[in-house]
């Protein structure tokens, strides 16, 4: 009896050591928290919002200056992507989005440091923190590259890469870390999913305040300053469009039902944007243009996007009207009675079209949808809250950006000189020409 109660006892063990292994995997597994679906999704969105920098609003912009200025136009997004790429590994990412103070965060991972393959941001758990630090990445590069386009045509190179390191550490990281980094907008509320402040507004204001700086263009409202090729524009559209599902839907930072919805509410409000713009025109000016019809839909893209992973895919198309109203407004009777010159509408459109997003997320916030109520679900001091986070972005990159540009000036002349303008600035600041 003895020898078979030992093999008894034995195989006992063995099946104990076996369940033991069985039900280690799964508390093993749930110890890591890196999702696959995620992290493909992530990386998707990434690729996506980094080609809304190049090739899209390279080619946007450089589709509406003028022949001589069009590989200018094209080398600032480009130098954009070089530069803040550099610049938010180094400290950008870390301030931003490690730490929780008011109103910066740390420097615990400048150059990434401590950082591992399996290391997540709080704000982002079931993606590999690296790839969250990259898709953060694009959004700082197509900030500061949104803001060239108000002083397209006259900016000298070297003070356009001083002012947008100078922009970058002083407007874009802390306002990144105040909405979305845990600063003091995101503790009061403020409902920002993809950039309405940090992005729009914040380059919106930006580039006003720079446009009133140096100046109007030589020959504006006198002389024919038509774009070159509309159609290098409406190629830049197209990519900015598909890139957007990116830009929005990537900001739930899953793969998920709320990035479908955030989808879905861009991609409608950036076809009513369109519509609104051309139908306006149609009435006005007897005519819809394809300018017309391409900035209506980048307005309704830049409206929708702080509101679009807080409300319902019809809100986006209310939005999208919204948008090519106000924005049409801005890029016309309100440029013409300020008399400012903003290149390419960048206060026009981002600005105006920041501001309005974010107050109407206010409105329209679905509790279901972004775990918070708007107005319309009876909570009107989302609306009010909305409204101090417009008030904080408008004085703090106006000022900053004021600042900065008179700090500049004294390093480097912020414009070219008249000589160099009338002759292009691919040929003074590039030595290089379209033929």
């Amino acid at each position: 009896m003895g020898a078979p109660s030992h093999r008894a006892a034995g195989l006992a063990a063995l099946i104990a050591l076996a369940a033991s292994f069985a039900l280690a995997t799964p508390a093993f597994a749930e110890t890591s928290t890196i999702n696959a679906a995620d992290t493909a999704w992530m990386i998707a969105a990434t690729a996506l919002v980094l080609m809304m920098t190049i090739p899209g609003l390279a080619l946007f912009y450089s589709g509406m200056v003028r022949k001589k200025n069009v590989l200018a136009t094209m080398a600032q997004s480009l130098a954009a992507v070089a530069l803040i790429s550099i610049l938010w590994v180094a400290f950008g990412y870390s301030l931003a989005f490690v730490g929780d103070g008011a109103w910066i965060g740390t420097l615990d991972r400048w150059f990434l440091i401590g950082m591992t393959m399996e290391s997540v941001n709080p704000a982002a758990k079931t993606i590999p923190e690296a790839l969250f630090m990259l898709y953060q990445m694009t959004f700082a590069i197509i900030t500061v590259a949104l803001v060239a386009g108000a002083v397209a045509d006259r900016m000298r190179f070297s003070a356009y890469l001083l002012f947008s390191v100078g922009w970058f550490m002083f407007v874009y990281v802390p306002l990144a870390h105040w909405v979305w980094g845990g600063g003091f907008l995101a503790t009061m509320g403020v409902l920002d999913f993809a950039g309405g402040l940090v992005v729009h507004l914040s380059a919106g204001i930006g580039g006003l305040v720079a446009a009133t700086v140096l100046g109007r263009r030589h020959g504006y409202g006198s002389e024919n300053l038509a774009p070159f090729d509309l159609s290098l524009a409406v190629i830049g559209t197209g990519l900015l469009w598909v890139g957007w599902f990116g830009f929005n839907g990537g900001s739930a930072l899953a793969a998920n039902s709320r990035a479908v919805m955030a989808i879905t509410a861009t991609h409608l409000a950036a076809c009513a944007g369109a519509l609104t713009w051309a139908a306006i025109e149609w009435a006005t000016r007897r005519k819809p243009s394809v300018l017309g019809m391409i900035s209506g839909a980048v307005a309704g893209l830049g409206t929708i996007t702080p509101a679009s992973g807080f409300v319902a895919p019809w809100h986006g198309v209310v939005i999208g009207v919204v948008a090519g109203t106000l924005c049409f407004w801005a890029c016309t009777w309100l440029k013409q009675r300020l008399k400012y010159d903003d290149s390419l509408d960048v206060f026009g459109v981002h600005g105006v079209g920041g501001m309005t997003g974010t107050l109407l997320a206010g409105v329209f916030a679905v509790n279901a949808i972004g775990g918070t109520a708007g107005l319309i679900e009876g909570n009107p001091q989302q609306v009010l809250t909305q409204f101090y986070g417009i008030l904080a972005t408008l004085v703090w990159s106006g000022g900053i950006t004021f600042v900065l540009l008179k700090l500049v000036g004294v390093f480097a002349p912020l414009r070219v000189s008249l000589q160099q303008e009338l002759e292009g600035l691919d040929i003074s600041q590039h030595g290089e020409a379209l033929q």
